[in-house]
């Protein structure tokens, strides 16, 4: 993903079309002068629909389209004829968006599935035709049903990248270079923090012709819910992951400390977070012997499954890979 083009968050105006008014006109011909009522009604106007396109990974191609407006339904006509209905504006989206109201915050729907359709704004419907309202006791009703108003409002939309392991850790914990070397994804690899400024996608080649998706995310620091470094602003790609791998160098000075405040920041985030699979990495261990190795691992935290790996051996990638498999598929 290059981060000039990846865009996981847009404010648009949605505008939905407004409905056609009903007729109240009456049936004339010649001998019959004073023919019933036969109004049509009018077409409903146009909604704003999202589907769901899993050929897309940004909201890219709606940052500079501000303003959605849909087309207004056409109104009734005589000889019962119904009004067209105003066109609908459908706009692709990546699997993972969620649509929420700007004022209120209130989430209005979420695509997850690819050709999912799912009305963001709809359409006002149509007035009802004066034929709708003769009786025994008005045969000639005059009135019609104006069209309903069409629907105005902000929408916030937001992406959550759908993957089934979730890279959490401190920047410069190795999470990128993880992903470059059990993917085919390529990100920004470098000896300096922040490197990962936006998520990256790739997909793990398991055993068997099986994979598994895995998202990066730009590193996070004690203070991130105060807006530190780039803040919370990326944990919502982690919020649908099946698990949440942590990856802590084996060089830091306290790895049971560090572990502990990325939980509290993952808690300050979204407490529901914790309740979700973790598994524990202790990159590039490379640089250990068997003798350290064993003293470390007296100091690490006991309630997850934790593994030694380097990324730039390849030491225990692929027993990494079985236990990220096996929790994936564990009842």
């Amino acid at each position: 993903m290059a981060s000039n083009n990846f865009i996981d968050y847009v404010k648009i105006n949605c505008r939905s079309g407004k409905g056609g008014a009903g007729s109240h006109h009456f049936f004339r011909a010649k001998g019959l002068p004073n023919g019933g009522p036969d109004g049509g009604d009018g077409g409903r106007g146009g909604h704003i629909i999202l589907e769901g396109s899993s050929q897309l990974w940004t909201l890219l191609h709606l940052q500079y389209r501000k303003h959605l407006i849909a087309q207004a339904g056409e109104g009734g006509g005589e000889n019962l004829r119904s009004g067209k209905q105003g066109e609908d504006i459908i706009i692709q989206v990546p699997l993972g968006t969620v649509a929420r109201d700007a004022e209120t915050g209130e989430k209005k729907l979420e695509i997850t599935e690819d050709g999912q359709r799912i009305i963001l704004t709809p359409g006002g419907r149509g007035g009802l035709g004066n034929d709708h309202f003769k009786s025994a006791t008005n045969q000639a009703p005059s009135y019609a049903q104006p069209g309903e108003e069409g629907v105005d409002e902000w929408v916030i939309l937001e992406l959550k990248l759908l993957a089934d392991v979730g890279l959490v850790g401190f920047p410069n914990a190795g999470k990128s270079t993880l992903l470059s070397v059990v993917s085919a994804a390529t990100p920004k690899i470098a000896d300096y923090a922040f490197t990962t400024l936006t998520p990256n996608l790739g997909v793990v080649a398991y055993r068997d012709y099986k994979s598994f998706v895995m998202a990066d995310i730009p590193g996070i620091i004690e203070g991130a819910a105060e807006g530190k470094g780039l803040g919370h602003r990326f944990l919502r790609h982690v919020e649908r992951n099946s698990i949440l791998l942590f990856m802590i160098a084996c060089d830091s000075p306290d790895i049971n400390a560090e572990y502990r405040v990325l939980l509290s920041e993952l808690e300050q985030f979204n407490p529901d977070l914790l309740d979700k699979k973790r598994l524990l990495a202790i990159t590039k261990s490379d640089m250990l012997d068997e003798e350290l190795e064993a003293e470390i691992r007296e100091t690490l935290p006991t309630e997850l499954p934790t593994v030694f790996i380097s990324s730039l051996t390849n030491k225990n990638i692929q027993p990494l890979k079985d236990l990220i498999w096996t929790a994936l598929h564990a009842e």
